[in-house]
Parts: C-alpha cells; sequence; structure tokens
C-alpha cells in the first residue's frame, strides 16, 4: 500500500458499513489506485479491524464496479476503461440534459439564487487547489439543477449513478486547466437557466460532459 489508511470513525454507523465507506472513499480519491491489490490481512492491520468487514466491503465495492476480481490474484481496484467511462458519462448526459429542461420550466427565484451562490463556492474552492473540495462544489452545483426538477424518480436515478460518476470527475478535475473551463461552463448553464432557454441550456450541459470525456480518454489512453 502507497498511503496509509484510517479508518473514518462514525458511532452511527455499524463498522462493516464504516470499513466499506473508508476504502470507497481511498479508490475514489486515488488513495488505491486502479490495477493495485486489496489484501485482506493488510487492509485489516492498517485499519484496526478484523477481515470479516473488509471482505464484505471489497464485495460491495465490486458489485458498484469500484473493484473487480482477478483469477489466480484476488480482488483489485478496477482500472478506468474508455467502454467503463462511455456508459456512465452518456447516461449522465442524457439525465442531465432532462434535469437542465425541467429547471429551466421549473426553478424558483430562490433556487437560481441558490445555484448561483454553489457557483461562488465552486469559485472559491478552485481557488483552495483542494481536489476533492473543488470535486464536492462541484457536485454540489449540480444538485441544486437535479433538486429544482422536483422530479424524485429522476433525483433517485442520478444519486444512485453520483458515486460513479465521482471517479471520473476526480480525473478531469486533476488537470488545473480545466478549472476556468468549468466555470465559464457553470456560468452559461446558469444564464440559459435564467433566460428559460432549454436549447441552449441542453447544449451547454451536453458540452459539459462531452468536455470531460474528451479529457478523461486523453488520460486512460497514455
Amino acid at each position: 500500500m502507497k498511503k496509509d489508511l484510517k479508518l473514518e470513525i462514525n458511532d452511527y454507523l455499524p463498522l462493516r458499513e464504516v470499513v466499506f465507506l473508508t476504502l470507497r472513499q481511498a479508490i475514489l480519491k486515488g488513495e488505491l489506485e486502479p490495477g493495485e491489490r486489496l489484501m485482506e490481512i493488510s487492509l485489516a492491520n492498517q485499519l484496526g479491524v478484523s477481515r470479516t468487514p473488509i471482505r464484505e466491503a471489497i464485495r460491495k465495492l465490486e458489485l458498484e464496479g469500484l473493484v473487480v476480481m482477478v483469477p489466480r490474484k484476488g480482488a483489485e481496484v478496477a482500472s478506468i476503461t474508455e467502454k467503463d467511462m462511455k456508459d456512465v458519462l452518456e447516461l449522465r448526459c442524457a439525465l442531465d440534459a432532462f434535469s437542465v429542461k425541467l429547471a429551466c420550466e421549473r426553478m424558483s427565484q430562490e433556487e437560481l439564487e441558490k445555484l448561483e451562490l454553489a457557483n461562488k463556492d465552486f469559485e472559491e474552492a478552485i481557488v483552495s487547489h483542494d481536489l476533492i473540495k473543488i470535486a464536492e462544489a462541484d457536485v454540489k452545483f449540480h444538485e441544486v439543477i437535479y433538486n429544482a426538477t422536483t422530479n424524485q424518480r429522476l433525483i433517485q436515478m442520478i444519486s444512485n449513478l453520483r458515486e460513479q460518476m465521482y471517479r471520473y470527475r476526480l480525473e478531469y478535475l486533476k488537470d488545473a486547466r480545466n478549472h476556468s473551463i468549468l466555470i465559464n461552463e457553470h456560468n452559461d448553464i446558469i444564464k440559459s437557466i435564467k433566460d428559460g432557454d432549454v436549447e441552449a441550456a441542453q447544449k451547454m450541459v451536453t458540452t459539459h460532459i462531452q468536455n470531460q470525456e474528451k479529457c478523461i480518454y486523453k488520460l486512460i489512453s497514455k
């Protein structure tokens, strides 16, 4: 293991869930890198737990697609493949395009102010150069749009996809050259929602996601 992992203690969650969340975050943040083997004994020793919650966590991470079982090797962190990326981002593109359409029609003035505030928080996070803080601020910006749709089924679908999208979002944000592009795209999205311009809003969110796809594709192709 390249980095020491620490168990994020939470008195309100069972140990197996805390172990699962700790390992998931380590994968999403890149502390456990693609292709890295997940040795039960080593992880148990690092986190100060038995092998049982480690084994259960690995099984759940496999179901989420973050871990793969390799014959004669065991569990390892799943690589970011072009196919996985396209599958996730294609779905996100469709869901975001529909979300922004509904947001143009349904977003209240109060929600619009929340969106502008979320974008300011995003800009402040970029100044901090804290990758996780930037990613979380980006998530919150888009969540304002999703919530404005008032479509609970749609919001739930996007929530289920959030963790898988987070991994690609982090990869995109690692290149600081993309940060100013994201700010401009966010501003364009806000303007189109303010104007109630569905066509412009959908075009903007599509470009927003396609730019991420192009950038990540270059990274995984190296």
